[in-house]
C-alpha cells in the first residue's frame, strides 16, 4: 500500500514538472505564437498553451507514444491527441479494438478513458514543423524515461509514425545503449533490451488516410495484435 502511494505521488510531481517546463526557449516561444494567434475555428477559445503529459491507465500494459502535440489539437485542449482530425481516427480505432470506452476525443473532461493502455508524446511541446531539434528531445526523454519506469505493468511501446519511432529508438539508444539496427515499417515488431517490444505504427494523419495508406480496418487489426502481445 505504501509503494502505491508513493508510486501515485511521484506521477503526479512528474506531471506537475511536465506541464510547467520552459526548458526550451523556441518551443516555448513557439507555444505562445500558437496560443495567442490561434486557428480561426478556436478564435474565441482559451487554448491550453503549456506541456502536455500522458494520459490513460498507469497500469496499463500498452504506451502509445506520438510524437509531440498537435499545434491546434493538445497545445489548445491540454490533452494528447485530443481535438484534431488524427485523433478523430485514432479513437476511432482504439475504440474498435475495445481499447478506449469511446471513439471520440474532443477537449479533456470528456470522459474519454483508455483500457490497459497510455498515451504519450516523446516530446511534450509542439515543435515548428514537427520538427524537434536534438537538444529539445533530449530535455524531454528525463519525462519520458519517467513515465516508461512507472509503467510498471509495460509490455509494448507503439509508436504512431516514423518520428515517433525514431524518437523511441533514440531514447533505447541512448538511455540503454541499444546498438540494434532498426527501421521503421508499419506492423514491424522489434524486441527492446527491457524487454518490451518496440511496434511501428503508421501515424493516424489525414495525409496518410486521405492517400489510402492507412484505413480503419487495417489500424483496428493492428491494435487487437498489440492486445495480444501484451
Amino acid at each position: 500500500m505504501q509503494t502505491k502511494a508513493k508510486y501515485k505521488i511521484n506521477f503526479e510531481k512528474l506531471k506537475k514538472n511536465i506541464v510547467t517546463c520552459n526548458r526550451c526557449s523556441r518551443l516555448v516561444k513557439f507555444r505562445k505564437k500558437i496560443s495567442t494567434e490561434k486557428r480561426k475555428q478556436y478564435i474565441n477559445e482559451t487554448y491550453w498553451g503549456k506541456p502536455i503529459t500522458g494520459f490513460g491507465d498507469l497500469n496499463g500494459k500498452i504506451l502509445f507514444v506520438g510524437l509531440a502535440p498537435a499545434a491546434h489539437g493538445g497545445t489548445r485542449t491540454g490533452r494528447v491527441f485530443t481535438g484534431d482530425k488524427s485523433s478523430e481516427f485514432l479513437y476511432k480505432c482504439l475504440h474498435k479494438a475495445k481499447i478506449s470506452n469511446q471513439s471520440k476525443s474532443e477537449y479533456r473532461n470528456d470522459g474519454l478513458k483508455l483500457k490497459k493502455a497510455y498515451i504519450t508524446t516523446a516530446l511534450k511541446c509542439a515543435p515548428p514543423g514537427d520538427k524537434p531539434q536534438k537538444n529539445e528531445l533530449d530535455n524531454c526523454f528525463e519525462f519520458f524515461n519517467i513515465e516508461i519506469a512507472s509503467l510498471k505493468n509495460l509490455k509494448v511501446i507503439v509508436a504512431l509514425g516514423k518520428i515517433a519511432f525514431d524518437a523511441c529508438k533514440y531514447f533505447y539508444e541512448s538511455k540503454h545503449n541499444f546498438t540494434e539496427k532498426i527501421n521503421f515499417a508499419h506492423d514491424k515488431i522489434y524486441k527492446l533490451p527491457d524487454n518490451i517490444f518496440l511496434v511501428g505504427c503508421y501515424h493516424p494523419s489525414p495525409r496518410n488516410v486521405n492517400t489510402g495508406r492507412i484505413n480503419e480496418k487495417k489500424m483496428t487489426k493492428l491494435f487487437k495484435k498489440v492486445l495480444k502481445l501484451a
